[in-house]
């Protein structure tokens, strides 16, 4: 397993991983399907998020099966010390093979190195208790919920909101 960051020359990839990611579990992201496939250009946009921001890939041989998006806050500055984990997704098939944690470690990792990010912050559905556990043995601690967070046909999911500090209170 390879974990890097991605580049726009991935976008064709990532595109593809998205889209199933969007089939897959459509309650885990705010953006639909059928949404993500009325863009146009998907790939050329893709390609430029990918050149601006930090999107790490799990490659088991040249196919994409795992992502996750850091996503520092640039404003305003009384925020800037935080960033958000989004967009996380890992293929069925290669579930529970470590991916995920392998994904999480290289984002938190890259986070550290910044310097000025000292809390990570994420989203997850109430229902996906194994990306739960996952978080929490990763350090992340809940902070809130969000009832509703979430409209997918008639229903609603809720999100656990939490945190990962990169650094000392003092």
């Amino acid at each position: 397993m390879i974990i890097r960051l991605l580049e726009p020359s991935d976008a064709d990839k990532y595109w593809q991983l998205r889209l199933e990611a969007l089939k897959q579990n459509p309650e885990a992201f705010a953006v639909s399907y059928d949404e993500a496939m009325e863009r146009e250009n998907p790939i050329e946009s893709t390609a430029q998020r990918l050149g601006e921001n930090c999107t790490f890939g799990a490659f088991n041989d040249e196919e994409l099966v795992g992502m996750v998006t850091l996503l520092q806050q640039q404003s305003p500055l009384k925020l800037k010390h935080k960033a958000h984990l989004l967009a996380m997704y890992v293929s069925p098939k290669m579930r529970g093979e470590g991916v995920g944690e392998q994904l999480l470690v290289e984002a938190i990792h890259y986070a550290e190195s910044i310097g000025a990010i000292e809390i990570l912050q994420l989203a997850v559905v109430t229902s996906n208790e194994k990306t739960i556990r996952l978080y929490k043995k990763l350090g992340f601690e809940v902070f809130g919920l969000e009832k509703r967070a979430l409209k997918f046909g008639d229903t609603y999911y809720d999100e656990e909101l939490m945190a990962l500090s990169l650094k000392t209170e003092s």
